[in-house]
């Protein structure tokens, strides 16, 4: 199976080298912590490459006017709870003006089905582009929803970049064939999925590893 033209899979040394050292056990979590705002940094830039920009005129540098370029868009980041708060520093330094729309989001150990239990999503659509903030596409499942949840917002597919650290194929080929026109930059792509619905070899749970919460 191909992957679409809006899977974007980094081939960055830096985010390459930056994900063999997430994947050991023994990283201590201050270090994968540093990792994933490390990686969702660099996929953010990248996943900002063709986004509009409008002139701004009448600007004056220290030894001239000149004519200076924004961003004409309303920023959204969309962070799935809790692991998504990893990506969530990194974005807001990207764009500090953005808005945060908070999904609650966990996936049934038992069916991998996901079960919303939380969202911030205002009753008007107050972004234009909004960037949902997920470390882990395994299932894909938890992507579906926090998409589901965007689009019946009020949002087009359009109008949203998955901005994910690593997938597993199946999932991201689940989220691609139900979201074609949603965009996906991530670190990379695991081809094992296993029966309990980790990522194989994977990182284990980004949200225990980030937060040390391990039973």
């Amino acid at each position: 199976m191909s992957l679409s033209p809006k899977i974007n899979v980094s081939s960055h040394p830096l985010i390459l080298s930056k994900l063999t050292q997430l994947r050991l056990h023994d990283l201590p979590a201050k270090d994968f912590r540093e990792g994933i705002r490390a990686i969702g940094s660099m996929l953010i830039y990248e996943a900002s490459r063709h986004l509009p920009l409008v002139d701004v005129p009448d600007l004056q540098s220290p030894i001239a006017p000149f004519t200076g370029q924004t961003i004409p868009l309303r920023v959204g980041f969309s962070p799935i709870l809790r692991a998504g708060l990893g990506l969530e520093d990194a974005a807001l330094e990207m764009f500090p003006e953005a808005t945060v729309l908070h999904l609650g989001l966990f996936r049934d150990k038992v069916s991998l089905q996901a079960i919303e239990y939380y969202s911030k999503l205002p009753s008007q659509v107050t972004a234009d582009m909004v960037f949902l903030l997920d470390p882990l596409i395994a299932t894909g499942g938890t992507a579906l929803a926090a998409l589901n949840m965007l689009t019946e917002w009020g949002l087009s597919q359009s109008q949203i970049k998955i901005i994910s650290v690593l997938g597993s194929k199946q999932g991201v080929l689940n989220v691609s064939e139900e979201f074609p026109d949603v965009e996906i930059h991530i670190g990379a792509v695991d081809d094992i999925l296993t029966e309990k619905g980790y990522i194989s070899p994977g990182l284990g749970d980004a949200g225990d590893r980030l937060y040390n919460t391990f039973h």
